[in-house]
């Protein structure tokens, strides 16, 4: 008499699938929802660093679009104050064609070896209808961030 084995049922290999499913979609979602909570944190960590240095900027140019010298000059770092008095400061953006329109394009804030530096790129247009590209230097002095070079 011979043996014969007990023959095993097949395996539902839609139990296996649907299992290794769920477990795909799980793991997605706590990457997507990690992503998601990574990126805020990260775009309000860059806003909090940059938003100073678009105040700085466009508060600066506002002064100097509203004419207010005093307000802008203000804004100036300290050498540049040592560098350039209030009346030159005046009549040499008197001499300029006045500024419209401003579009703050890009910012940026470096810290090397502590010393804290921004700048922005900026679009002007002046009244005669000129367009141009500036790069302005900020400096964060006294807690303050200010216009420099």
């Amino acid at each position: 008499m011979t043996y014969q084995p007990i023959p095993v049922p097949p395996r539902d290999n839609r139990r296996t699938l649907r299992i290794v499913l769920i477990v795909v979609g799980a793991v997605l979602a706590v990457c997507c929802l990690g992503g998601a909570v990574g990126g805020y944190f990260v775009y309000g960590a860059a806003k909090e660093a940059v938003g100073p240095v678009r105040e700085a900027t466009t508060s600066y140019l506002g002064a100097i679009q509203s004419g207010d010298h005093q307000r802008a000059y203000d804004l100036l770092c300290r050498e540049e104050r040592e560098r350039t008095s209030l009346t030159e400061f005046s009549r040499r953006w008197e001499a300029e064609p006045r500024l419209v329109d401003y579009d703050v394009a890009g910012l940026t804030v470096n810290n090397t070896n502590g010393r804290v530096r921004g700048t922005a790129t900026v679009r002007l247009t002046t009244a005669t209808g000129g367009t141009s590209t500036q790069v302005l230097t900020l400096v964060k002095e006294d807690g303050a961030w200010r216009l420099c070079g």
